[in-house]
């Protein structure tokens, strides 16, 4: 699938060949960090590798099959009702990977990383996906950081409860849509009929040993997840800044399925691809929020707040009140947001030197802007208290009601 959609890409020239010899430390991310288009490794390491396969809205909006202008009200009326058509059994080797090009991307990480890793795990007949960053431990396991709360956490904790492991399998090299679909928040055991949705009706999986379903990918790792920790990080998160030291699960891999020719698939920590994966799977669910309070055109979550913590939210007032309804229906929509600006039809949230004028000609210091504190923040902000609370502004840069045309642009259409 990813093949597929990477010779579509080629075919319009958005795949930009780097003949090699690159290696997997170091070099290969300074690539990728300058550059937004999709990079095709020919010899990383000795292998093919693809990174940047949706580091901008252009080539998430192909993934998806939805028109870059649509994508944020289309996902927001998404209903998980993609076909799941399961068909085969995964036939695995012993699981080897130092044999896989996984790179090293910043000299203070903790070591090699998959950052690409999608891990489809199995729990009381519920089937989850989710992206997880795993540091390579040595040829079969790896650890992984599961944020307390999430679903894969919550499965975990419930098995070791039961007294058992959790079964897991992790795909590298899948379509963009599926791990877009494993970077959203879905009902329980939506994943997967999220992706077939996104990818025009269904997806077909295959049964690992274990029993885990997973979609075709170009890499496929079987295993479990039991009660052993070890040490995960230094590792860059979103913000470009060091993510502190914790004592992670371990994944030990009981086998291994690779694909003739492997492409093996990377994404950058901090860059581009890894805020469109944080960042827009949010913006529908802002979207749905508002849309509770006010008329919602659009939402960006921008690449300048980290593709997480700012957002620019484009209305249609109906009363007076309606922006700061908005910014109140936002935060409580995405927690990790600290700072969110309201703004008018007229204004483009996609175009932050329209957002700024709207700032500098609509707002009033006095009026417009709404300073929340003590509220809960996000664990990726180094402004962070330790108490886990931060500071949360908003920004009504809306026209005052009534007075529109103190504010109107003159214009020729």
């Amino acid at each position: 699938m990813m093949r597929e959609f990477l010779k579509e890409m080629e075919a319009q020239g958005l795949v930009e060949e780097i003949p090699g010899p690159v290696s997997a430390e170091y070099e290969a991310a300074k690539i990728a960090a300058g550059d937004d288009r999709i990079l095709r490794f020919r010899d990383l390491d000795g292998q093919e590798a693809v990174m940047n396969l949706t580091a901008n809205r252009r080539t998430l909006s192909r993934a998806l099959g939805i028109p870059e202008e649509e994508m944020v009200p289309r996902l927001a009326g998404a209903c998980y009702g993609g076909e799941v058509k399961t068909g085969g059994k995964v036939r695995l080797e012993e699981p080897d990977l130092s044999s896989l090009p996984v790179m090293k991307f910043y000299p203070g990480d903790a070591g090699r990383y998959i950052t690409a890793g999608i891990v489809f795990s199995r729990f009381d007949g519920v089937e989850n996906a989710s992206i997880h960053r795993m540091l390579v431990l040595d040829d079969n396991r790896v650890a992984a950081r599961l944020v307390e709360g999430r679903h894969t956490h919550s499965m975990l904790m419930a098995a070791l409860a039961r007294g058992e492991q959790l079964p897991v399998a992790v795909a590298i090299g899948v379509h963009p849509a599926v791990t877009f679909a494993s970077c959203t928040r879905v009902p329980p055991g939506m994943e997967l009929p999220f992706a077939g949705e996104l990818l025009g009706g269904g997806i077909r999986v295959s049964r690992c040993g274990n029993g885990v379903l997973v979609p075709e990918a170009e890499i496929i790792l079987e295993g479990f997840i039991g009660a052993e920790r070890a040490a995960e990080g230094p590792f860059v998160d979103i913000t470009g800044t060091y993510d502190e030291i914790r004592q992670e699960p371990v994944i030990e891999f009981t086998g291994m399925q690779v694909h003739e020719d492997t492409i093996y698939a990377s994404i950058l920590p901090g860059g581009n691809e890894h805020k469109m994966l944080m960042g827009v799977p949010y913006e529908p669910v802002i979207y749905r929020a508002v849309s509770a309070v006010t008329k919602v055109r659009n939402v960006h979550l921008t690449a300048g707040g980290c593709g997480y913590l700012h957002a620019v939210i484009q209305v249609s007032k109906a009363t007076q009140g309606d922006g700061k309804n908005a910014i109140l229906a936002a935060f409580a929509a995405h927690t990790s947001l600290k700072h969110v600006v309201i703004v008018d039809e007229d204004i483009d949230p996609f175009d932050m030197h329209d957002v700024e004028y709207a700032v500098a000609t609509r707002v009033r210091g006095d009026r417009d802007i709404l300073v929340i504190t003590g509220a809960r923040g996000s664990s990726l902000d180094p402004c962070q208290a330790e108490d886990g609370t931060n500071v949360k502004v908003g920004v009504d840069a809306t026209m005052v009601m009534g007075e529109e045309d103190r504010f109107r642009r003159a214009g020729w259409s």
